[in-house]
């Protein structure tokens, strides 16, 4: 090359910058016209047969690459490059023989075992091909450079690893594992779609890699895409079938996907694997008192105490069972745990919200209030609610989702009417009307699904600062509606058992109904309210596991009730008759007349069992999952009265909204 004439470098430079760039027609254009005037130049050959092989034309890429193997038979890169090319045109004995030669006379090149790994996995050698990707890794000329990028990454140094990764990726960029750093920073930072773009350009490099394949499953697990989440793992596990995160995601997915039996079996599985593994038995407690079986949950979290003392977590998740009642021993070891600050402020704020619920149900109203209040003072000082960006974004929501935007995009979306939306303040009955719902023959109840927020996302990523909703749904094209109606509706597919309609229950969804409704117009949507002082204080006991960092403290839950009442006002004028507003304490005094209006609202007939709901045997994976496993009750109403003193001032922050 470096005897070359200049005419050549330049072309073969531009060439070589086009494939880099993804600009495959211009790549293969340039390259052509090289080979025209040096016909045997073995570089340019194994370029345009890269080049064919990106365009998925597998025959052509193989009769390239085999020339320039014909002309430089030492040419170890273009003979790894051939038989990759082999290995995607269905050839993998060829792909191996092929890879035996490369490795006989270089056996620590890195790219040559990672396709090793893929035609192995292909020929379903799976022991041997673990093998072939591990020496791949270590064998990788990055892997130190790799290493001090992702010890940045565990450190929480992401911009510090990011710059790490796209320097790697400026001389390499196919580096898997530099793929998979950057992927890793946008799953951490929302950017699910963009960590799964890199993870498929990692995947054209190695399809079987299960550093690739258990990142991106664990990106299509975020968006709630369950069963394309559930056969990458599985594509996991057949060459690693001891890695742990795996068997654990199964069990997630396959409790999502109300498989609660084969859920256990994997959680189980891990747990066999690694009986040390941080959670993992409490994540099996939380799968039994999903689906009612009360008792086994109440000894695995006793369990998970005796192994781990200091647990908060496993404390809490007794206190969370709403009827347990803790003993004067447990209450005395969580009070000398809070004081010595065991297992730092996360795990210290749980066992304050355990004490909480015990000294509440002892009727010591102003020792719960107490340690309720220092377990959120814990929770708000690491995630911290922004009242004043969430009052931003509502205002923004009514300014920009108005009469005149649904007006115009009338008829847009995807006339599915099988989804009913339930959203609400958290706490404040949306459980009791899912569970009612779901008993009836005609509904299936398939819990908080994720969906809505995943598209959210991607709108607000439209912008370079993520801040692009709603004006980036405002300023969407008709089509596009339609096209994300269609996706949620086969994306939540697997949730459903044949039943004519489904329900999605996230409370938050409420900001939302806009683009719901621009996107699945026949959608029915139903509002559960509260009384405001009942649904803040029961919000501000509860210890959720994420996502509710209002609740931290009670100006900022005040302000964010407001914005939901701004929110549904907003919606009543701009989409008249499109919501049902039910309220809980209506619903319990007169279950019946309301059950009817819910169900007419619904477009479903009136069936007994709906006001059975408590019998209906079902997963349920909310904080009220024992409270609706039990006829109607009116104990809930006016709790907050026993601490009207503590919560004064809620009560002036809400003002007139208290009656």
């Amino acid at each position: 090359m470096q005897q070359a004439p200049a005419p050549f470098r330049t072309s073969y430079e531009r060439a070589l910058n086009a494939l880099r760039t993804g600009d495959l027609q211009a790549a293969e254009w340039q390259l052509r016209k090289i080979r025209s005037a040096f016909p045997g130049e073995v570089n340019c050959l194994r370029l345009l047969g890269l080049a064919l092989l990106a365009q998925n034309r597998f025959v052509a890429a193989v009769a390239m690459l085999e020339q320039a193997v014909r002309g430089a038979p030492d040419f170890v890169p273009a003979r790894t490059d051939l038989a990759r090319a082999y290995r995607c045109a269905a050839r993998p004995d060829d792909a191996h023989r092929e890879l035996c030669t490369v490795l006989q006379r270089a056996p620590t090149l890195s790219m040559a075992w990672l396709v090793m790994g893929d035609v192995l996995a292909d020929l379903r050698k799976f022991t041997e091909a673990r093998d072939a990707f591990r020496r791949a890794r270590a064998l990788d000329p990055a892997a130190a450079q790799l290493s001090l990028h992702n010890q940045a990454l565990t450190g929480g140094r992401l911009a510090e690893a990011e710059r790490g990764f796209k320097e790697l990726l400026l001389r390499d960029t196919g580096h898997v594992g530099a793929l998979c750093g950057l992927a890793t920073i946008c799953l951490k930072s929302g950017m699910i779609a963009e960590a799964q773009r890199l993870l498929r350009h990692a995947l054209a490099q190695s399809a079987h890699s299960p550093q690739v394949l258990s990142l991106y499953g664990q990106t299509l697990l975020d968006s709630g895409q369950l069963l394309a989440a559930e056969a990458a793992f599985r594509r996991v596990l057949l060459i690693e079938p001891h890695s742990v995160q795996c068997w654990i995601a199964l069990g997630s997915i396959n409790g999502r996907l109300m498989r609660p039996e084969a859920a256990l079996a994997a959680y189980r599985e891990a747990e066999r694997i690694d009986p040390g593994q941080p959670l993992l038995h409490l994540s099996i407690g939380h799968l039994l008192k999903s689906v009612g079986r009360r008792s086994e949950c109440e000894a695995v979290y006793h369990e998970c105490i005796a192994r781990e003392p200091t647990s908060g977590e496993a404390y809490w998740s007794l206190a969370d069972l709403k009827t347990y009642r803790f003993g004067a021993a447990e209450i005395q070891a969580m009070q000398a745990l809070t004081a010595s600050g065991a297992g730092g402020d996360a795990n210290i704020a749980q066992l304050h919200f355990a004490l909480g619920r015990a000294y509440e149900q002892r009727g010591q109203a102003a020792a719960a209030f107490g340690h309720y209040a220092v377990g959120n003072r814990l929770r708000r000082a690491h995630s911290p609610f922004d009242a004043d960006a969430f009052e931003s974004k509502c205002r923004r929501v009514i300014t920009r989702l108005n009469r005149d935007f649904f007006d115009a995009n009338r008829g847009a979306g995807f006339a599915d009417g099988a989804p009913i939306f339930i959203v609400g303040l958290p706490r404040s009955g949306s459980t009791l009307v899912e569970q009612i719902l779901a008993s009836h023959s005609c509904v299936d109840g398939t819990m908080e699904l994720p969906n809505i927020l995943s598209l959210v996302r991607e709108f607000e990523q439209l912008d370079a600062r993520a801040d692009a909703y709603p004006e980036s749904v405002q300023a969407a094209p008709r089509p596009l509606f339609q096209a994300l109606g269609r996706r949620y509706i086969e994306e939540t597919r697997p949730l459903r058992t044949g039943r004519a309609r489904f329900i999605d229950k996230l409370p938050n969804n409420f900001i939302h109904i806009g683009l719901i409704h621009a996107m699945l117009p026949n959608a029915t949507i139903i509002d559960v309210r509260r009384h405001p002082m009942d649904a803040c204080w029961s919000c501000f006991k509860q210890h959720f596991a994420a996502g509710q960092s209002f609740t931290y403290d009670l100006e900022d839950l005040a302000r964010y009730y407001r914005q939901y009442l701004a929110l549904m006002n907003h919606w009543d004028g701009a989409l008249p008759g499109k919501v049902l507003h039910l309220q809980y304490e209506d619903l319990v005094r007169a279950p019946q007349a309301r059950v009817r209006r819910l169900l007419e609202h619904c477009g479903l007939g009136f069936e007994p069992g709906c006001l059975n709901f408590h019998q209906t045997q079902r997963a349920i994976r909310t904080a009220s999952s024992e409270q609706v496993r039990q006829p109607l009750y009116a104990s809930g109403i006016g709790q907050w009265r026993a601490y009207a003193d503590e919560l004064e001032p809620l009560r002036r922050s809400l003002a007139e909204l208290v009656t």
